[in-house]
Order: C-alpha cells, then sequence, then structure tokens
C-alpha cells in the first residue's frame, strides 16, 4: 500500500492564518475608503478579497497536488518563462496608472505580470542549478541564469517597479550563493551591479524624493514625508493592545495605501503591539519551516525550489514591513497575503502550495 503523502501542518497554519487575518484587515482598512473615495458599498473590496482568498486556497490546494518534480521539464520553465515575459512586454501597452504600467486588464480583472515572472524566474534558477551545481564556479552555469534574470529584471525597472526587480535579484542571489557559488563573484556581481543600481535610482526624479523623504521625511511632511509620518504615528498609537478592531484612525485618509502596501500599519493601530508581533510570527513560521523543507527536500531541484519560494516571501514581508516601520524607503511591495490585491495572493498561495507538495515528498523520504 502506497504511503500517504504528509504536508507541513505548521507551514500550512500560519498560511492559512494570515489569509484569514488578510480578510478581516482588508474589510477594516477599506470600508470608509470604498464608500468616500470609490463611491461604492463598504464590503466592495472585502468581497473581491474573499474572492481571491478562496481561489488563492484552491489554487494551493491544486499545487499541493502537483508533483514538484514535473516543474523542471524544459516545456513547463520555457512556458512559464514566455508567458511571464510576454505579460511584462504587454504592460507597456497599457494605460499608465499612477504613472506606471505595471497591470493590465484580462476579462476585467487586473493582473500584475512581475508576480507571475517571480515565480518563472525561481523555477527556471532551480532547474539550472540542480544540473550545474557542480560547475557553479564556471560561465556555463551562470550566464543562463543572469541572461534570464536580467532580462526580467530590466522589464520589470521599466515598468517602473524598482523594488520588485531588486527583489527577484536578492532571491536569484541567496539561491545561486546556496548552491556553492564562491563569494568573491557576489562581490565581485555586487561592483558591478552598484553602478547601474546608482544610475536607475538617480535617473527618476520620485525615486531620489523618496530617497531623501526616508532620510528626513520631517522636511516635508505635507509632501513626500507623509507617508511615513503617517504610517509611524499608526504604528505608534496602537501600543500594546491597538485601538481596537475598526476603531484605527490613520486609514481615514491620512494613509495614502491603508489596505495595500501600508496593511500592517493599520494593523499595528488597531490590534497593537500584540497583532502586530502575531503577523511577524506567522512570517518567522513560514521562513523557519521553508528553510527545513529546503534542507530536507528528496532532490536538489526541491531545495533549491523551496529555497527560492521561501525567499520571495520572506523578502517581500521584510520589504514591505520595514517600510511601514520606517527603515526604508517606500517600495510599492505588497505584503504577502495581507494586502489586497489578487496577482499577489495567487501567486503567494500557488509558491506555498508548491512548498508544502516539496514538503510530502521530503517527508516520505525521511
Amino acid at each position: 500500500m502506497a504511503r500517504k503523502l504528509k504536508s507541513d501542518k505548521l507551514l500550512f497554519l500560519a498560511t492559512l492564518l494570515l489569509v484569514c487575518a488578510s480578510v478581516v484587515m482588508v474589510y477594516s482598512a477599506s470600508a470608509v475608503l470604498a464608500m468616500d473615495r470609490y463611491q461604492q458599498p463598504p464590503y466592495y473590496f472585502l468581497f473581491k478579497q474573499v474572492t481571491w482568498a478562496v481561489l488563492g486556497v484552491c489554487l494551493l490546494s491544486l499545487a499541493m497536488r502537483v508533483d514538484y518534480r514535473s516543474l523542471k521539464q524544459p516545456v513547463v520553465i520555457w512556458t512559464a518563462l514566455g508567458v511571464s515575459t510576454a505579460a511584462l512586454i504587454i504592460v507597456f501597452f497599457m494605460p499608465a496608472v499612477n504613472g506606471t504600467r505595471r497591470w493590465f486588464s484580462l476579462g476585467g480583472i487586473g493582473v500584475q505580470p512581475s508576480e507571475l515572472a517571480k515565480v518563472a524566474v525561481i523555477i527556471f534558477t532551480a532547474g539550472v542549478l540542480e544540473r550545474r551545481m557542480d560547475k557553479i564556479d564556471q560561465l556555463t552555469a551562470l550566464v543562463p541564469i543572469a541572461a534570464v534574470t536580467g532580462l526580467v529584471c530590466g522589464l520589470i525597472v521599466l515598468e517602473p517597479d524598482f523594488g520588485t526587480a531588486f527583489t527577484v535579484l536578492l532571491i536569484v542571489a541567496v539561491m545561486v550563493f546556496a548552491a556553492g557559488l564562491h563569494y568573491r563573484y557576489l562581490v565581485g556581481l555586487t561592483l558591478v551591479v552598484a553602478p547601474f543600481l546608482v544610475v536607475v535610482l538617480a535617473s527618476a526624479e520620485y525615486r531620489r524624493r523618496r530617497l531623501l523623504a526616508f532620510l528626513d521625511p520631517w522636511a516635508d511632511p505635507l509632501g513626500d514625508g507623509f507617508q511615513i509620518i503617517q504610517s509611524m504615528i499608526a504604528v505608534g498609537t496602537g501600543g500594546v493592545f491597538g485601538q481596537g478592531l475598526m476603531a484605527g484612525v490613520q486609514k481615514l485618509f491620512y494613509l495614502p495605501a491603508p489596505h495595500t502596501d501600508f496593511i500592517y500599519a493599520v494593523i499595528a493601530e488597531e490590534t497593537g503591539l500584540l497583532g502586530a508581533s502575531a503577523v511577524l510570527l506567522c512570517f518567522g513560521v513560514i521562513v523557519w519551516r521553508g528553510l527545513r523543507i529546503t534542507a530536507a527536500a528528496p532532490d536538489r531541484f526541491g531545495a533549491f525550489l523551496a529555497l527560492g519560494l521561501t525567499m520571495m516571501v520572506a523578502f517581500q514581508a521584510f520589504v514591505n514591513i520595514s517600510v511601514v516601520l520606517g527603515l526604508m524607503p517606500t517600495k510599492g511591495i505588497p505584503l504577502p497575503f495581507l494586502s489586497f490585491g489578487g496577482s499577489s495572493l495567487l501567486i503567494s498561495l500557488l509558491g506555498m502550495g508548491m512548498l508544502l507538495n516539496v514538503s510530502q515528498h521530503a517527508s516520505a523520504d525521511a
């Protein structure tokens, strides 16, 4: 009789708790906004988030049942890269939203291709590293990874979305370093990439203004520093136990994106240090279990895939929460599982489903 595969229960529980918290907090953060700014019922964003959450959990359940080893087939890898790259190109022909072209409409549904591209790059990198790990210090192993990563990151930067591009670059760097690449290559790559990053940062006025606002938000408290200041006020007024659900003030047109990029500030204000710490604990559990799955994976592809998916959630959560706490300049990166938005939630849950599938095979081989 075949042995029943077991998934990582703690990983599944932490993910599910964050999704449930998302439904509650998105409604709390967006109810007044929906009525006043969008002239919609207070549950307008809630209904959308619940819909995405249900679809996302179904996608997670499906991904759990698909053997992750099938993802390393060339047809799967190149199809994922081809679709995501084509979608990244399509957005340039779409109307700009707030000065950026990050989304396109598919049947009335907004799609953010950069979210799909992250997973595609992770799968591709895991596939290359599995075959060429023993030659990781040779150009034959690094050139394909550098070429694909450079193409995807370049297209994302042109949207423009520097934060997501930098996140993809960090994920790939961690995967390659874990494969055994000597640190001198990473140092050399950093020295090569650093001038490019400086040029990218300096080439756009809004990036310079964000950096200056981060360094001294009080220099322009009603302008560029407004977001950071209001976010820190929200976090500070939450105290230990919070103001109570629906009782927060900063979401009432002070925070510019209370239900998306700054939802962690709303969580901190309404549920206090306890609620904010509980969210951090859930992310900590996801990273912990993800790294354990990486170490226990039955093959190289599974290990690198698990590491990439874990870092995808870890880096996004770290950057988003750091921005909310005023530790980094604003980036426009959503908080995984919690921020309002279909693309981010679906891709995050898809990634967790794939990670849970790796955990199943890891437990079977234990």
